[in-house]
């Protein structure tokens, strides 16, 4: 029980930040461009407390599980001036998408604070295979710099990490550094190993070399490494869209609380690791153009600045309520999966 209560607060506390940050992003902006705010609230249904300060309601509601920033105009339509609807077309793109900009600048910032302590990083130069390696047999020498897999770039290590992770067979193209000129090294293979719940992954057969590190070094990787979860996400969703990826492998609340909980055992970076990959995850997902979400919102800001009108606020709504609808459904589903597994692990 008690570790039950101990994964229900890291998951509430950490959801709360991304979702703070992410609505703050919303509030703030519109600010900046002279949009009513009626309402900043964290959480869903009906409100547990609150204060007004100014013309905005702050309030905390029963569900912990999102939260909103109440626009004038945004989803009916206002006379008032200074609603959402009266802005210019850019002015509402620029408040939609600053949400998802928040949360990344929130990954980024993590990935910064787990970056600078460290005295060296990784580079993505072969120091040393393992014994048998395969990548090894398949063509790659010691002193290699890796600077293309599956012919997507190579800045940091972990892009090395990403772009096996996501390989689906064990075996990659790369392009390396050798000797001063680049080199294709094709096919390069890798074992494969599989994990308890039946998913198989690469086995890296090979480490690399560390460089002394400095601020603009773990600037510098910092950034590389926000991008490459960017890419690691948006990759996933492709693979789920075209079949490479399960419904049954897409975590829902339960899991993504179960995973939190297994990372604040490991410590504090593997925890705050866990949080940039979430935060990143809404960030991306949330500029996905489908309805409810804030890139369906994008699709009819740019309709409106292709036309020169916005598109009449009730059809607009209709759209987004369909598509909350959808969102709630998929949500049930994937939290059914979570308990199914739960119990079967």
């Amino acid at each position: 029980m008690p570790n039950i209560i101990l994964t229900v607060i890291i998951a509430i506390l950490v959801f709360g930040v991304i979702i703070i940050i992410h609505e703050l992003g919303h509030f703030l902006v519109a600010k900046a461009n002279g949009v009513k705010i009626n309402e900043f609230s964290f959480g869903m249904g009906p409100a547990l407390f609150g204060f007004t300060k100014g013309e905005t309601r702050y309030s905390v509601r029963a569900f912990p599980l999102g939260g909103y920033v109440s626009m004038e105009g945004e989803d009916e339509d206002s006379e008032d001036e200074r609603s959402f609807g009266k802005k210019k077309w850019w002015q509402k793109l620029l408040i939609v998408v600053a949400g998802a900009v928040m949360n990344l600048i929130l990954g980024l910032i993590i990935l910064m604070c787990l970056t600078f302590p460290n005295d060296a990083i990784g580079t993505t130069t072969l120091a040393q295979f393992n014994e048998g390696s395969q990548s090894q047999s398949a063509g790659l020498q010691i002193d290699d710099k890796i600077v293309k897999i599956n012919n997507s770039a190579v800045h940091i290590d972990m892009d090395i990490v990403y772009e096996l992770m996501l390989d689906h067979d064990g075996k990659v193209d790369m392009v390396v550094e050798r000797d001063g000129e680049r080199v294709e090294v094709p096919n390069v293979q890798f074992a494969m190993t599989q994990d308890e719940d039946g998913n198989q992954f690469v086995n890296i057969d090979f480490k690399v070399y560390a460089q002394e590190n400095s601020f603009f070094k773990s600037l510098e990787r910092s950034f590389y490494w926000t991008g490459g979860i960017v890419k690691v996400v948006w990759r996933s969703l492709i693979d789920l869209v075209t079949g490479n990826f399960s419904l049954n492998q897409l975590g829902g609340p339960v899991r993504v609380a179960d995973e939190l909980a297994q990372a604040s055992s490991a410590g504090w970076d593997s925890l705050l690791l866990m949080v940039a990959f979430i935060t990143i995850n809404v960030g991306v997902f949330n500029l996905l153009p489908l309805p409810a979400l804030d890139g369906g919102r994008l699709i009819f800001i740019i309709i409106e600045g292709v036309r020169g009108k916005p598109v009449p606020a009730k059809y607009e709504g209709w759209v987004h309520a369909a598509g909350f609808i959808l969102l709630i459904l998929l949500m049930v589903l994937v939290t059914f999966n979570d308990i199914v597994n739960l119990f079967r692990g």
